[in-house]
């Protein structure tokens, strides 16, 4: 009788147990299918010195479990000597993962993408920095040398296969590692892409004909001279998709109902039910005005620097549990286990999003004009005003 009751209790646990993995399932979104291949397309005219390529590339937008084309564009520089590093899609364990790109120093890994004008896998032969000022290799670039005069010409021998695969790794990806020089470059300062480029990403997501289902991989702004200019004359249609792009059934369609509130409240994040730091939002809240240049200056900066920490924070403990799913892969884990490790990422994800959303509210707090600080501070206790 003892026996029949503990298998009992057993196999409730075990039910309870597979209920819970597939809650659990239904708020994050595995990606198994990799990104369409890169568009074919030209580079608008370079606006100004001082800016520098960002290639596009395809994102990924869990509302709609669709990807999205991120237009190219022109980006000035956060600082004079740093360099844009592309972001990438690689297949890590199981799934897709997009790797930020990022300003430095030096141009690190991306996963070997040939994203061309001067990305060809590895480095950049865009340009070079010389005594803080940036000097373009017309050889790849589109520059018009009667506005900007620190050009050079050097033709660019490509070795690599060119095609218009847009991930690493995985079924057809882009067989390649990181060179010792690219992992070096990975230690070194970074800096987060700037609001401009956020804003960018932002536009491209609320865009319908930029989405892969709509547009079957050839999106009608390929690239834009600025960020954020997607009416701008000088914007440029994709000549052609990199190749035949048939999504799947169930992508691109209406919102799906399982997913969670809005991110955002009142221009703070909202906590939510994300299982890894990559289903976090990246969105940075509008920055609220007090009517002095000078202190939204100083606040826009704050948040800036913030934001950048929080974004290192946020690849730091996505790194780790990727590192945590690849020794699941390597010991071949049980359902059970992986479970277990699921939620535990999750909790880990949820402290760090508890974490930056006090910061947020603490940044916001000190911005509120000094009028609204009084009045909060003087209010009569509950029941007598």
């Amino acid at each position: 009788m003892r026996i029949t009751f503990f298998f009992r209790s057993l196999l409730f646990a075990f039910v309870i147990l597979v209920l819970s993995a597939a809650s659990v399932a239904q708020v994050s979104v595995v990606i198994r299918i990799g990104p369409p291949a890169l568009p074919i397309y030209e580079q608008p005219l370079c606006p100004g010195e001082g800016y520098l390529w960002v290639p596009g590339y395809w994102a990924y937008d869990y509302d709609y479990d669709d990807y999205y084309w991120v237009p190219g564009t022109w980006v000035l520089a956060p600082e004079p000597g740093l360099l844009w590093t592309p972001g990438y899609w690689g297949w890590a364990s199981d799934r897709f993962i997009f790797h930020e790109g990022y300003w430095g120093p030096r141009v690190g890994f991306y996963g070997g993408i040939v994203y061309g004008f001067g990305y060809f896998g590895e480095g950049y032969e865009g340009g070079r920095w010389e005594h803080g000022r940036f000097f373009y290799n017309r050889a790849v670039n589109n520059v018009n040398i009667t506005e900007i005069h620190n050009v050079y010409n050097t033709t660019v021998i490509n070795n690599v296969t060119v095609n218009r695969v847009s991930y690493n790794g995985g079924n057809g990806g882009i067989d390649r590692r990181p060179t010792r020089f690219e992992e070096e470059a990975e230690h070194e300062r970074h800096i987060a892409p700037v609001a401009l480029q956020t804003q960018h990403i932002q536009a491209a997501r609320a865009d319908r004909q930029l989405r892969a289902s709509v547009n079957q991989g050839r999106p009608e702004v390929a690239a834009t001279p600025r960020p954020g200019a997607f009416r701008d004359r000088a914007v440029v249609p994709a000549k052609q998709a990199g190749a035949p792009y048939h999504p799947e059934a169930n992508r691109g369609g209406a919102q799906r109902a399982d997913q969670p509130a809005p991110r955002w409240e009142n221009n703070v994040p909202r906590p939510g039910n994300s299982v890894h730091p990559r289903d976090l939002p990246h969105e940075r809240p509008a920055p609220p005005s007090t009517g002095n240049a000078k202190v939204d200056q100083k606040y826009q900066q704050q948040q800036e620097k913030q934001f950048a920490k929080q974004e290192q924070e946020r690849q730091k403990l996505q790194q780790r549990q990727e590192r945590d799913h690849q020794q699941l892969e390597r010991q071949r884990a049980d359902d059970a286990r992986r479970q277990q490790v699921e939620q535990k990422h999750q909790q880990q994800t949820q402290q760090l999003e508890q974490k930056h959303e006090k910061q947020q509210q603490r940044m916001q707090e000190k911005q509120r004009p000094p009028s609204e600080k009084h009045s909060k501070d003087n209010r009569p206790p509950h029941g007598l005003g």
